[in-house]
């Protein structure tokens, strides 16, 4: 069950988390060096993470400066491939 603690007008709940024992050593590590509690260091990787994942972009969204940028002009290729593949190989056997 999580505690309540109230700080500043700032509600903070306290969460418990299982670390191996190396991840806890270089947590302890960490906050000796930088001089912070090992609270502020979780806090500022968790933020960093969300943001991480906030900024991630979907395939779709990498792909739009690409999409159509090395266009024909023909409007119609994606329906008439067939047609135009047959015609080009008719042409290429005639020319033989």
């Amino acid at each position: 069950m999580a505690k309540i603690k109230t700080n500043n007008s700032k509600k903070e709940v306290i969460t418990t988390a299982r670390l191996p024992s190396d991840t806890r050593n270089k947590l302890l590590i960490l906050s000796k060096h930088k001089n912070k509690t090992k609270s502020e260091i979780i806090i500022e990787a968790l933020e960093m993470y969300y943001e991480k994942e906030e900024n991630e972009l979907d395939s779709y969204t990498l792909g739009l400066p690409y999409f159509g940028k090395y266009g024909s002009g023909i409007g119609d290729l994606s329906t008439t491939y067939k047609q135009r593949f047959r015609d080009y190989i008719v042409a290429r056997q005639n020319s033989y």
